[in-house]
């Protein structure tokens, strides 16, 4: 009985690369750990402009193409954490996340933080599930 673990790195080059010695995501056994993703723009790797809610949408869109990098969905995600400069962004990027995730919710953390890389206004990390989800 073999107790190896497969451990595979994860990255898409449709969002941001690692702006520090991190991957953008690593696949253990059936799960994949996502880190934190800015509202960065691929291209010029500045934050995109238009505030917390561009900022979100933008974070969710790169952590998309890592889940799809991975063979997944946002319907694989089980597990989120939201960093925020400023916690009276909450309900802003509520309504953004909702665009992503619709039903069957991940679980979910949501943090205001002294300060985020690159003066972000938000940070989205993900703990995603590879397989076929079956809901009960």
């Amino acid at each position: 009985m073999s107790n190896t673990v497969v451990r595979r790195i994860i990255q898409s080059s449709f969002a941001p690369a690692a702006i520090g010695p991190y991957s953008q995501a690593v696949l253990v056994d059936k799960t994949l750990y996502i880190s934190g993703q800015l509202g960065l723009d691929t291209q010029t790797g500045s934050l995109v402009p238009g505030g917390v809610e561009a900022e979100a949408k933008k974070a969710l869109d790169n952590m998309g193409h890592i889940l799809e990098a991975a063979g997944i969905s946002y319907k694989n995600v089980v597990k989120t954490t939201v960093l925020l400069a400023d916690i009276g962004d909450f309900g802003k990027v509520n309504e953004i996340y909702r665009q992503y995730f619709t039903e069957n919710f991940p679980a979910r953390a949501a943090y205001q933080v002294a300060a985020l890389p690159r003066a972000g206004r938000v940070e989205i990390e993900a703990v995603a599930v590879v397989g076929t989800i079956e809901e009960q």
